[in-house]
């Protein structure tokens, strides 16, 4: 059976485009059966619109509380019936009832290799480090921010002249869009899941797994 995907974001929705396109390809065995964003103006609603995807707007501002708010977004999600809840760029602090609630189903993605770098500004504290390598990682999502196993990292070598901005638009183009669709493509296929503190792939391979951008794309986990 598959995939019933439900992506979160408060933006532009590159990854969720990325997601998209990966599932009308067939990469992912599974389709986006929402979308829903935190501000109304997110450029992402239209691209689910675009794609016929249903696209909801919940606004964190409406509530009082973070659990208000997480408890209402639940009642949003839980109706499409979602095996996966991917978070795309949805720049909010969950709450432990609502990581609870879908944990094992819930996925980020995340601008640094992981546990470097939790949190924002990734890329000017990559850079302040003096870091020779750079990218991304996709991780279940747990309880601790940022902080969840990681599924899959990609990284590449940081060049002398680049910038916060640079580096930026490199993880995005070169790393994100191509490791967050095969991580759900994984997702989906049942090859990797959530085991206590840990990411598993059912062929035993480590995780998370490196990828170095410019390679052929990771291989199938099966």
């Amino acid at each position: 059976m598959s995939a019933r995907i439900v992506v979160l974001i408060s933006g532009r929705g590159r990854n969720l485009q990325a997601l998209i396109d990966a599932c009308a390809s067939g990469l992912i065995d599974g389709q986006v059966v929402a979308v829903i964003s935190n501000h109304a103006e997110a450029g992402g609603l239209a691209r689910a619109r675009a794609a016929g995807i249903p696209a909801l707007a919940l606004s964190h501002r409406d509530f009082a509380s973070r659990e208000a708010f997480d408890a209402a977004l639940i009642e949003r999600i839980d109706p499409y019936q979602p095996n996966i809840v991917a978070l795309a760029g949805f720049m909010r602090i969950l709450t432990p009832a609502f990581v609870g609630h879908y944990l094992g189903r819930m996925v980020n993605i995340h601008p640094s290799l992981l546990p470097k770098y939790p949190g924002l500004h990734t890329h000017q504290r990559a850079l302040e480090a003096g870091d020779r390598k750079h990218g991304a990682t996709v991780h279940f999502v747990t309880a601790e921010l940022d902080g969840g196993p990681a599924i899959i990292q990609g990284q590449f070598t940081v060049d002398a002249q680049d910038t916060a901005d640079t580096l930026a638009d490199r993880v995005m183009q070169t790393i994100e869009l191509h490791i967050y669709p095969q991580a759900l493509a994984w997702l989906a296929a049942g090859q990797v899941r959530l085991d206590g503190a840990r990411a598993a792939f059912a062929n035993g391979h480590p995780a998370p797994l490196i990828w170095d951008a410019g390679q052929e794309a990771p291989p199938c986990a099966a």
